[in-house]
């Protein structure tokens, strides 16, 4: 999990505090103003100046608030050295296929993967479409993007819906083990796609150790191994994963919209209050069976949305 710390003045803390007001957190550490939880990051904002940027987008996350980028010069003596899956230091020019997912951190909705193939004869035409980190893009940008990539890179897209979700994960599997099984498979279907191009690595965008990935996918009867890399920012490294990123994003953002239209109203994303107050009313209207088809159960969430429910009803 990647963090980014800055300081910043009272002023400041407290403007981002109103900006973040819909997704602040019930409850915060000690010592801090407040807590805002976003879809891909937890932001912690404390008395000290300091405020705490911690998960994927935390660094997207941290750029769009001014203040001074705080990284004590002792961290690097301690930094781990790079694992034997770390890509080359050429990667960016290479032809590779690259995975990322979306939705993990979302409550409503689903998990959604993807791998791309970005050959080195393609990354100038991919870059003039316009693929960079999806986290500095828009939806309208992602989703303009995504229907020119389709014509243009071999990719593959799975969707796990919130029900195979919450079954999977009722049976004691865990998120990160479903996320490796999926990027296998996408991978394992871009590379069917391609059989005879000449592929150089094929990139992860890691979300979690390489031991443990493999780990989850002992029972896999297709392992994809051979020239396999894991980093963490993988889109910064090779515009495949970048790719497959916009693609992931663009599929989520889709159903998103299917599920708004099913429930005839806007389904927020992210995982702080308002998706409380979201859930409480669905379930109002549609029961709790809305639990196991449009969300991810297992998460706080699914509690604090009961329990205003039953606030309301003894009002």
């Amino acid at each position: 999990m990647s963090h980014v710390v800055k300081k910043m003045t009272n002023s400041e803390i407290l403007k981002m505090k109103k900006e973040l007001s819909s997704v602040l957190s019930a409850k915060t550490p000690p010592g801090a103003v407040f807590s805002a939880k976003l879809s891909d990051c937890t932001v912690t904002a404390y008395q000290s100046g300091k405020v705490l940027f911690q998960g994927k987008g935390a660094e997207a996350a941290s750029e769009k608030y001014s203040g001074e980028v705080s990284v004590p010069k002792a961290r690097s003596k301690t930094n781990k050295p790079p694992h034997q899956y770390a890509p080359p230091q050429n990667a960016a020019q290479l032809s590779m296929i690259g995975s990322d997912e979306v939705g993990t951190g979302d409550y409503f909705g689903p998990m959604t993967v993807a791998a791309a193939y970005v050959s080195r004869e393609n990354l100038e035409l991919v870059k003039e479409l316009g693929v960079k980190d999806s986290k500095h893009l828009n939806d309208k940008q992602i989703i303009q993007i995504a229907k020119e990539l389709i014509h243009t890179v071999p990719y593959s897209l799975l969707v796990l819906n919130n029900e195979k979700y919450n079954e999977l994960q009722q049976k004691g599997m865990t998120q990160g083990k479903i996320k490796a099984i999926l990027h296998n498979r996408a991978l394992q279907n871009v590379k069917a796609k391609i059989e005879g191009e000449e592929i150089e690595g094929i990139l992860v965008d890691q979300f979690c150790e390489p031991g443990v990935y493999f780990n989850y996918l002992t029972r896999e009867k297709n392992l994809l191994k051979e020239g396999l890399y894991f980093a963490t920012k993988g889109e910064s490294i090779h515009l495949s994963v970048a790719a497959a990123s916009i693609l992931a994003r663009y599929s989520f953002l889709a159903e998103m919209d299917k599920l708004g239209h099913r429930f005839n109203t806007v389904i927020p994303k992210g995982a702080g209050p308002h998706v409380d107050v979201k859930a409480a009313e669905l379930v109002e209207k549609y029961g709790e069976t809305v639990f196991d088809t449009a969300t991810k159960k297992h998460f706080a969430n699914t509690q604090k949305a009961l329990k205003l429910l039953s606030k309301k009803r003894s009002q």
